[in-house]
């Protein structure tokens, strides 16, 4: 999972990156709201940790701006890091929509525990079902954790979620623009083909097996080998 980090304290920031790689997480970060932002709606991170106090504004404003998205963007799980602790910031904070806070100084291992319950409360509530299979592809999405032949598979939540996609629609051409809008576009951004062409290929070498054929100027099918 690609977590981004918000956090203008170099220390801290390089601490909890750090920490949260030494766990899988894959880690942007940043220290300026602005910058912040502009990674969120490229990198498409699976949860923020943001500070309440940065350079260039409000933590709070961000993360209402956040909720006011279109689209499922809008419900990434947010974690909020802040130096008050008086009971009226933290209202203010989850009131914004923030999922949790927590006050400076944690203990990283708390904040883990905070991250994980956050981002499993999220995927409870819109991920209904637990397994999706195709031959010998097991697809767990309460853990967004893929197997082939019992063996966990190394895949990037990108490319778990083009696979899910891809399960969802078997024996189906899919249209390449309708993938890329699933995958990477719901806000109705421009993102280039070539995105979607490069993870595919990635995606077909963990396969091992030719789960995905081509079918020319026009997008994939996904054969079932069931």
């Amino acid at each position: 999972m690609k977590i981004l980090i918000i956090e203008d304290d170099p220390g801290l920031n390089r601490g909890i990156s750090f920490a949260l790689e030494q766990d899988g997480y894959e880690i942007i970060n940043t220290k300026t709201l602005k910058d912040g932002f502009l990674l969120f709606e490229n990198e498409n991170p699976d949860a923020i940790l943001l500070d309440l106090n940065l350079p260039d504004g409000d933590g709070i404003a961000f993360c209402k701006k956040i909720r006011q998205l279109p689209g499922a963007k809008s419900q990434i799980p947010i974690l909020m890091l802040t130096a008050r602790d008086m009971e009226t910031d933290e209202i203010m904070g989850l009131t914004s929509g923030a999922d949790d806070y927590i006050t400076k100084p944690f203990s990283v291992s708390i904040l883990k525990i905070r991250l994980r319950n956050i981002i499993e409360r999220k995927l409870s509530k819109t991920e209904p079902e637990s397994t999706m299979t195709s031959g010998e592809i097991v697809l767990d999405l309460k853990t967004c954790r893929a197997f082939c032949q019992g063996q966990e598979m190394d895949l990037s939540m990108t490319e778990f979620r083009l696979l899910r996609y891809f399960l969802e629609n078997k024996n189906q051409v899919l249209l390449k623009e309708q993938i890329l809008q699933h995958i990477w576009d719901t806000d109705g951004n421009y993102v280039e083909e070539n995105t979607l062409s490069v993870n595919i290929s990635r995606l077909r070498k963990k396969l091992g097996q030719n789960y995905i054929r081509t079918i020319q100027g026009i997008g994939y099918l996904w054969e079932d080998k069931a």
